[in-house]
């Protein structure tokens, strides 16, 4: 078993939402964390209110430079790490092509623009992340875990076939990740897992009108968002439970994509 206490993660997205709740989970365990974003504000603002020793830099994970620059500073602040958390992520929805209702002819696509971009933060980025964080790990001889952020819409949601692409392929990343670490003798020290979270509370779909966000509700067998606490604690189990490695743990208070059972 893995202790959290004095263990490094570094997390991106760490300004808010799921990244700022275990970033909070982590400290308060005992750990340190480095905290990545795009505004330096914010991340003032969430190292503000972590009671504990934090590191923040301004990333943007679409950019080999920043974040090879994230994981030296995290060598350099802390000597080690110990959990990768790149959780920065985007949702930009859209039908691929919307009709009118009234000629039945396609009136407007996604743009490849809007595709694109989702990929670029949401997968691209995590490639660029996790390299760049597991190669400083194996050369420091850091042992821990590698956590990706997969979803429910990994399984397919219709308005997202740009988010629940990226999400899908986290659910596949753990598995390889592992047979790669494996062939290198490397799996032992560094693990990899993601968590596929529901519908969660934070501030972003807390913000949605209460008539969708209802509605989403009464899919949900538990009868609320799970909490980005919750969420976090999950993570924690799965850093602390070194049999657990190659897999993709949900956590969505029983959601069944819309059906009731």
């Amino acid at each position: 078993m893995l202790n959290i206490k004095d263990s490094v993660a570094v997390i991106t997205g760490g300004a808010s939402g799921i990244g700022l709740a275990v970033a909070k989970y982590w400290v308060a365990q005992g750990g340190k964390a480095v905290l990545a974003d795009i505004a330096q504000d914010a991340l003032n603002q969430a190292a503000a209110e972590i009671d504990g020793e934090t590191a923040t830099v301004v990333c943007d994970v679409t950019q080999e430079d920043d974040c090879s620059r994230l994981a030296d500073t995290a060598i350099e602040k802390f000597g080690k790490i110990n959990l990768v958390a790149p959780f920065a992520g985007i949702i930009m929805d859209g039908l691929m092509i919307a009709t009118d209702r009234k000629t039945g002819l396609v009136k407007k696509k996604m743009s490849l623009e809007r595709f694109q971009k989702v990929v670029d933060i949401n997968l691209t980025g995590v490639f660029l992340t996790i390299r760049e964080c597991t190669e400083r790990m194996v050369n420091n001889d850091c042992k821990g875990l590698v956590c990706l952020v997969s979803s429910t819409g990994s399984l397919g949601t219709a308005g997202q076939l740009n988010y629940s692409s990226t999400k899908a392929a986290m659910s596949v990343m753990p598995k390889v990740i592992t047979a790669e670490f494996f062939r290198r003798g490397l799996a032992d020290k560094i693990r990899c897992v993601a968590i596929a979270p529901g519908y969660v509370g934070t501030p972003m779909v807390k913000g949605m009108p209460k008539k969708i966000l209802d509605n989403i509700l009464t899919s949900v067998p538990i009868g609320r968002l799970v909490d980005p606490d919750e969420v976090a604690s999950l993570l924690g189990e799965l850093y602390r439970n070194e049999a657990l490695a190659g897999d993709v743990f949900f956590i969505h208070g029983g959601l069944r994509l819309g059906s009731k059972g």
